[in-house]
């Protein structure tokens, strides 16, 4: 997703940061870990971009595993 949307490294390691510090606190299970892990980007993304990608952008990177409505909820 990084690579993909040509992202700051440090909206990567705010990520990655965000992902970690969520999964320390909240159980969850495999099938949602990708849904953590693109909502992280995403809110990195609002943090540290000029140019947000579209929650769109996120749904259809995953293969439209999670819909628009499941990052929200996130």
């Amino acid at each position: 997703v990084h690579h993909k949307f040509d992202l700051r490294h440090e909206t990567l390691f705010l990520a990655v940061n965000l992902i970690d510090r969520y999964l320390s606190v909240e159980n969850v299970m495999r099938k949602s870990l990708q849904l953590v892990g693109i909502t992280g980007m995403l809110l990195a993304c609002k943090y540290e971009e000029v140019y947000v990608p579209a929650l769109e952008d996120f749904v259809i990177i995953s293969d439209r595993a999670y819909s628009r409505e499941d990052v929200l909820k996130m």
